[in-house]
């Protein structure tokens, strides 16, 4: 095992740790192969899918996968029009199984996350039958204050990159608090304990996935 991988692993298992202190269900898993197999069996036959605008799930391959078996796959990426893209964000609101991942996880166990629009944050606390987020070790933080300004400094920037907003992050890689219509940085969440009525799984990865 490499000392990065060791590393990984320590806190990966931190996380879980604190995870499950929290009321979560929640694994660690070395490698991106693992955690698609084990995010993939989560799903039950002819289970309804969400997916809410993952990097991180659509790295692993889950979403082509669970397509492939035939499951209806709520997933306002794979759609075009603006009338399609808010049916699938209400899709994921109500589907059976729900994946997505966080924006930073704290070693206390608390998920952070910043959304434009609010549909991937609201459907991790309440609606779908299951939430399955897929966690990399990358977004590991030490503590909560840590966590966001990951999701405000890292992840908001760059997936902003990635969607070719027209925003000051895009340009200086930092946040500038700006103004812009096309701002992604709009619903900020802390999940602190598992929701009341949701089942929550947290599949956590030695490997760096995602923004």
């Amino acid at each position: 095992m490499s000392v990065k991988s060791k590393f990984y692993e320590q806190r990966c298992q931190r996380a879980v740790k604190a995870l499950i202190k929290n009321g979560f269900d929640a694994i660690y898993v070395p490698t991106r192969e693992e955690a698609a197999k084990r995010a993939i069996e989560l799903v039950p036959e002819k289970a309804s899918v969400g997916v809410g605008g993952s990097v991180t799930i659509h790295e692993l391959g889950i979403v082509d996968a669970l397509k492939a078996k035939g499951h209806i796959i709520y997933d306002h990426s794979l759609v075009d029009t603006p009338e399609e893209k808010i049916a699938a964000r209400k899709g994921q609101l109500t589907c059976d199984v729900f994946f997505a991942s966080t924006n930073a996880l704290s070693l206390d166990g608390k998920l952070v996350n910043i959304d434009a629009t609010g549909n991937r944050v609201a459907s991790m606390i309440f609606g779908p039958g299951h939430v399955v987020l897929v966690v990399g070790a990358n977004k590991i933080t030490d503590d909560l204050n840590q966590a966001l300004l990951r999701a405000k400094q890292v992840a908001a920037p760059m997936n902003a990159i990635r969607l070719k907003q027209r925003t000051l992050c895009t340009i200086t890689g930092n946040c500038g608090e700006c103004s812009s219509e096309e701002r992604i940085c709009r619903v900020t969440t802390i999940i602190e304990h598992k929701p009341a009525l949701t089942p929550f799984t947290v599949i956590v990865v030695g490997e760096e996935i995602g923004f």
